[in-house]
């Protein structure tokens, strides 16, 4: 059996595209946003906003030590999507669930203002919301393929609970022709 021995040749940085970009001051984007100190003499003093005195519940990140100075208050987390909310919160925004679990929180936060809505005797215009008469005007191509997919899940959908009912496996209790049951 025989032994391949590599060995390592090493690599001139200088051949490659973009190596080293940062390693003169001068041509490095970030550089004068690393001096903090100077901010103030290049004409970056400012006053800071009043602080807004919201009235309901605000979800702030982990990262952050205060809130800013204006914040949204018009959908303040209710329900579950609101728990998933303050879970997510809870986490770092540098860790991929903190994100998933918002857009979840977002999804969910949907069904929630449908249910609203019926029990309010309000139906939702959930085309309309959606921008079908938009994407009709401006993408008929892909509104044909929207309506022709839900159109084919559909009729899936409908084809395997109706084949389900007629291959229902249990007996019914056999009967004599008389009416009464078979002893």
């Amino acid at each position: 059996m025989t032994q391949l021995t590599t060995t390592k040749v090493p690599v001139d940085t200088a051949t490659i595209p973009g190596w080293g970009v940062d390693v003169d001051p001068a041509n490095n984007p970030t550089y004068p946003m690393r001096h903090i100190e100077e901010q103030r003499t290049r004409g970056l003093d400012w006053a800071r906003p009043v602080q807004q005195h919201p009235d309901v519940e605000i979800l702030r990140s982990i990262e952050h030590n205060r809130q800013p100075a204006v914040v949204g208050t018009s959908t303040p987390p209710s329900g579950l999507s609101g728990a998933i909310r303050r879970y997510a919160f809870r986490r770092s925004e540098s860790d991929w669930w903190h994100w998933l679990l918002l857009m979840g929180a977002d999804r969910i936060n949907v069904v929630e203002g449908v249910v609203q809505d019926l029990s309010h005797g309000r139906v939702p215009n959930i085309p309309g919301e959606m921008g079908m008469r938009a994407e009709w005007r401006h993408n008929k191509r892909g509104f044909a393929t929207k309506v022709g997919i839900a159109a084919a899940a559909s009729l899936a959908a409908y084809w395997a609970v109706r084949n389900r009912r007629n291959d229902d496996p249990t007996p019914l209790p056999a009967t004599d022709p008389t009416g009464g049951p078979e002893e």
